[in-house]
């Protein structure tokens, strides 16, 4: 129980440590001395004071709806607006607005009282409003606090809030839509006290309510907004219309009509937005930038058995999680279960996300539930990096995790372009005996990972981690150009008794994996692992020194796979495990400078490792390519199929075991080169699959492309001396003459008259009696030439042949007319 104990916490200590200017919306340190609520006259409100209570009665009511105007409408520091529904007990809603021009400062209760059933209350002033410290609320229903210019109705009635004039008539209708005018205010929320963040009640509706907060701009400096199995949402509007119905939680919005009139919401000093309870809370976030900065937090918490939890945001532009708090708490999206229930799902969609300084995005259970998924779209990038500059131990990550007996969630993120730097995370964890998540990354034109953190010595990485019994998930990768070097990862791994997952990357372009960390204990890999961390590493978060999962299988398509400077791709077992299979197709395959492809295991088999290379293998600089079991177990099996294979520099081709038996080697090739099959490794570039004390494999080696049954010369045995082979010489210096023999009326030379050898000429047509031989062309014979060998091979008799490729036929002569005349 200790030992399990010891596991959890340090998982937790994983999963939970896993560049804006503010935005602009400025609001004045209100001390709300002058605060009061007055009716404007234009509507039946009645408002009548007690010190700093005002109780709101009357109104003008219309079947369920209550409408409300006021000049001005602001709750002074532990005072309260009371809407006493006494005389209008049967209402549903009420409509209140306010037209002065004045913002309103809300720093004490709204509530309603003597209703039938729950009031559902909206405040609208286009001018703004700031909430308090102490504001809160007490109604029945939902609260939507909006500073729209207007509110519309099914039946075409329009509420307008920028003048005090009594409409036409008032509705019995439902409300479709706030309308946005250009000079609509922002709604702050304000928090006078960090340190009551955690205790303080905040702005909170009834369970199962709205909590909606609609302007142009949202400032939470510090601000606390909560439900319980209820909505919160948050919309930063600049122009055009929220359309808006009635729901189970009291309202949905709709923005299809504001299109890109949106605004800024800033959540800073340790604000809080949260939702709990039996797994219904939903929290939503729409803007164009979205900062949440210096330790402020959004998140669910699932208490129950329901399934309903959820964490939306949207920003067109730039979602921002960065920063702390001065005590180091840092910025954080997280949802939890505790309870039988699902965690909630968090879904981003963003043209832009950056997270820095220990910022996180987090799904997690620590029970039965499942845990939930997180879900990024970013048009742009997608920028994870660093570490909490106050507590190095957090790193900056996107993770799904479980602490419980339910599965981790899954993670997917879609963007165009993906970097993860400097010790920062992107995966799914598991420290129970539960499965962690599986992750999948679409980026269209490149991923960076990069880096590790230079205090604990973890690495960047995009992983799957077990560190326990349960089985770490999947990873694929989907992108144009992958690039991880400096001692980062790209993995599913486990570190205990659970297996590692499978790992399947497409680059359209390339692979690039290079380098080690500084101190260069930690290689930039791409694999399916287990793994023995830095000690460091086991020392901070108490994990196991080996390793007993098995390492699962890695699968790459790239046209150029390059990996250098002590970079790996490979299967790898440290501990008692086996080691998985390795798939890799490409175009080229390029190793350099102790680079390495391997499926490798410290005690169990080695795994099989398949490389198809369509245009060339190049291993140089003390590379290698090997499958080896360095203890009990046999080595793996290695297939290269490559036209051209090189080895250059003490590279090695190697399938080695220990005390078990070697591994085969199979290469299909039309050509290899530097490369040698030896019984055991030497300083040259080697070929071997042996075994120290069990039984060696076979190397077999297939060359294709040529017929050497028909297409082997056999040279001469002598050298001879090529000056004595050549029978003439071509004398450019003799001249050439041409002769035309005259005939009939002309002369035999230019000084002789012309006299005719001819006197006569039957012009008769003889055709009828000549008989004419057909003449067929004919091809000679094609002469055996010599062409240059470009490989060799060993044949049955022992002897070394020289092959040359099919050559292209030799030119042929043209056919004379005395080359006919000889044939006829």
């Amino acid at each position: 129980m200790k030992v399990t104990s010891v596991r959890l916490s340090c998982v937790k200590r994983i999963i939970t440590t896993g560049v804006l200017l503010p935005l602009g919306i400025m609001f004045p340190d209100i001390r709300y001395v002058n605060a009061q609520v007055s009716s404007d006259g234009t509507l039946n409100t009645s408002v009548s004071q007690s010190g700093d209570r005002f109780i709101i009665t009357n109104g003008s009511a219309t079947g369920s709806n209550l409408f409300h105007s006021f000049r001005q409408f602001s709750v002074p520091t532990g005072g309260s607006a009371t809407f006493d529904l006494a005389n209008t007990p049967n209402i549903s809603t009420i409509f209140s607005r306010v037209t002065s021009g004045s913002i309103s400062q809300i720093d004490g209760l709204i509530e309603t009282i003597n209703s039938n059933h729950p009031v559902s209350l909206f405040l609208i002033n286009p001018s703004g409003i700031i909430f308090g410290a102490n504001a809160k609320l007490n109604i029945g229903g939902s609260f939507i606090g909006t500073t729209a210019s207007s509110i519309k109705f099914a039946d075409g009635m329009e509420l307008k809030a920028t003048e005090a004039m009594a409409p036409p008539m008032l509705t019995v209708s439902v409300p479709i839509g706030l309308q946005f005018g250009p000079n609509s205010g922002a709604i702050s929320v304000q928090n006078a006290s960090p340190s009551l963040s955690e205790t303080s009640p905040g702005i909170t509706p009834m369970p199962g309510k709205t909590l909606a907060l609609l302007g142009n701009g949202i400032d939470l400096a510090g601000g606390i907004l909560k439900t319980v199995d209820g909505l919160i949402e948050l919309r930063s509007v600049r122009s055009g219309q929220i359309n808006l119905q009635e729901a189970s939680v009291g309202w949905a919005f709709d923005y299809a009509g504001v299109g890109e009139g949106l605004s800024d919401i800033y959540l800073s000093e340790q604000a809080k937005v949260s939702g709990f309870g039996f797994g219904s809370s939903t929290i939503q976030m729409h803007g164009r930038n979205i900062s949440i900065v210096e330790g402020s937090t959004v998140t669910t918490q699932n208490q129950g058995s329901f399934s309903s939890d959820r964490i939306a945001i949207h920003a067109t532009e730039l979602f921002s999680l960065e920063g702390t708090n001065p005590q180091g708490k840092r910025s954080q999206v997280t949802s939890s279960t505790i309870g039988m229930g699902k965690g909630g799902d968090i879904t981003i969609s963003t043209g832009q996300l950056l997270l820095r300084d220990g910022a996180q995005i987090l799904a997690q259970n620590s029970s039965s539930g499942q845990g939930g998924n997180i879900v990024v779209r970013a048009a742009e990038f997608i920028s994870a990096n660093g570490l909490n500059p106050v507590n190095p131990l957090e790193s900056t990550s996107i993770l799904t995790g479980t602490l419980g007996s339910g599965k981790a969630g899954n993670v997917a993120l879609s963007t165009q372009k993906l970097i993860v730097a400097n010790g920062a995370a992107i995966g799914s964890l598991t420290g129970t005996t539960a499965d962690s998540g599986d992750v999948q990354i679409n980026a269209s034109d490149s991923i960076d990972v990069v880096g590790i953190n230079n205090i604990t010595f973890l690495p960047t990485f995009v992983a799957s981690l077990t560190v326990v019994r349960g089985n770490a998930g999947n990873l694929t990768i989907s992108t144009a150009r992958l690039t991880v070097r400096d001692g980062s990862l790209i993995s599913s791994l486990t570190s205990a008794t659970g297996n590692a997952g499978h790992v399947k990357i497409v680059a359209s372009e390339f692979i690039d994996i290079n380098g080690a960390s500084p101190d260069g204990f930690l290689t930039s890999s791409i694999g399916s692992n287990a793994v023995r961390f830095h000690p460091i590493t086991r020392t901070t978060y108490n994990l196991t020194e080996l390793p007993k999962g098995n390492a699962g299988g890695v699968f790459l398509i790239t046209p150029q796979l390059r990996v250098k400077d002590r970079a790996e791709v490979g299967v790898r077992n440290d501990g008692t495990g086996n080691a998985g299979n390795l798939e890799i197709y490409a175009d080229s395959v390029v190793l350099n400078n102790r680079g390495a492809i391997s499926a490798a295991t410290q005690s169990g088999n080695g795994g099989n490792l398949l490389l198809n290379a369509q245009q060339l293998l190049l291993i140089d600089g003390n590379s290698k390519i090997s499958v080896e079991a360095k203890g009990t177990g046999d080595g793996g099996n290695i297939a290269i199929n490559a036209p051209i294979v090189v080895g250059l520099n003490n590279s090695d081709i190697v399938a080695n075991a220990i005390q078990g038996r070697g591994g085969n080697i199979q290469i299909t090739t039309q050509g290899i080169f530097g490369l040698k099959f030896r019984s055991q490794l030497t300083p040259e570039n080697d070929i071997t699959a042996s075994s120290q004390s069990g039984v060696s494999g076979t190397v077999q080696i297939n060359t294709i492309g040529i017929a050497p049954n028909t297409a082997v010369v056999e040279l001469p045995a002598n050298v001879v001396d090529p000056s004595q082979q050549i029978a003439t010489g071509c004398a450019g210096s003799q001249s050439n003459r041409f002769v035309a023999t005259g005939r009939g009326g002309i002369p035999q030379s230019p000084i002789m008259q012309t006299v005719g050898e001819r006197t006569w000429d039957d012009t008769r047509d003889l055709s009828a009696y000549r008989q004419t031989n057909k003449v067929t062309a004919q091809t000679p014979p094609l002469p055996e030439v010599l062409v240059e060998a470009t490989s060799w091979h060993r044949n049955a008799k022992g002897e070394l042949e020289l092959i040359a490729p099919p050559s292209l036929a030799p030119k042929q002569q043209l056919l004379t007319c005395a080359d006919i005349v000889k044939q006829h």
